[in-house]
């Protein structure tokens, strides 16, 4: 009770109800407050009495001060809804401006240009393709036509051949070694050269490993008029055979390839007498 006592005669209550204190100071009241219900009580005393004061000296203004007032509040109003009414209008004034579109100017420039590559790869692609079939048909055709003039030549070559009275036609026939071989040999003793018709021959082919030999009888010696093939690659219509003058009968034998120096008599597949 002493304490509460003492506070309350050090005057800062009153300070307290009039609003004149520093925050620490007013917390302090506070707990004060809340610690002694006495102080709490003082307070509330205060406030009463400072109520009672303040409508007993209470003074009403005059008629002209409150018109005075009044009519300052009344332009004060106005003027605030003319502002409001001018600010609305100028931000009514306001126009907003479109977001700015994207430009996908570039974006489509790039797929087309994507595009374009895209075509122009697969063009030079078709491009190629096709030009390599041409070149192909092309070596196809030349290959043909090399045949077709090569085979022209020598058709010609054989109807000059046959067509030449200074060619002798011999007809070789087969041995026992091979009785259904048959082939026929061109001669002419007077240009010296001798000439196998491939176009008609009938030989067993031959292996890798053997060649045929084109054997002519002179003085019953064997001389050696050169090596062919029974194949694909070595059938031409004529083949020109190595040259002799003089010639008693032709015989073919089947050798090692490249020929042979003497005949393996073993190995006779046809002969052909020459008719005087």
């Amino acid at each position: 009770m002493e304490e509460a006592r003492n506070y309350i005669e050090t005057g800062i209550l009153e300070l307290y109800v009039l609003g004149d204190v520093t925050p620490q100071e007013r917390q302090e009241v506070e707990q004060m407050m809340a610690r002694h219900p006495s102080i709490k009580a003082e307070v509330a005393e205060i406030e009463m009495a400072m109520e009672s004061y303040a409508a007993v000296n209470a003074v009403a203004p005059s008629e002209k001060q409150r018109d005075k007032i009044l009519n300052s509040l009344l332009i004060n109003l106005g003027d605030d809804r003319t502002f409001t009414s001018k600010s609305t209008k100028a931000i009514d004034n306001v126009v907003s401006m479109p977001d700015p579109k994207a430009n996908n100017f570039y974006k489509y420039a790039f797929a087309a240009s994507v595009a374009l590559l895209i075509a122009s790869v697969v063009a030079l692609y078709n491009m190629h393709n096709q030009l390599e079939a041409s070149n192909t048909q092309l070596a196809v055709l030349t290959t043909q036509n090399q045949h077709i003039s090569s085979t022209v030549s020598m058709q010609g070559d054989a109807l000059g051949v046959y067509r030449d009275t200074t060619y002798k036609v011999i007809r070789l026939k087969g041995t026992p070694k091979a009785a259904n071989a048959r082939m026929s040999v061109a001669w002419s003793p007077v240009k010296k050269k001798v000439i196998i018709d491939m176009a008609n021959l009938n030989m067993p082919e031959n292996d890798k490993e053997h060649q045929y030999q084109l054997w002519a009888l002179v003085a019953g010696k064997p001389v050696d008029l050169g090596v062919f093939d029974k194949n694909a690659g070595d059938t031409v219509n004529m083949k020109e055979m190595k040259s002799i003058g003089t010639a008693d009968a032709f015989a073919v034998t089947l050798e090692p390839r490249g020929g042979s120096i003497n005949p393996t008599m073993s190995e006779l597949m046809v002969v052909g007498a020459n008719s005087k």
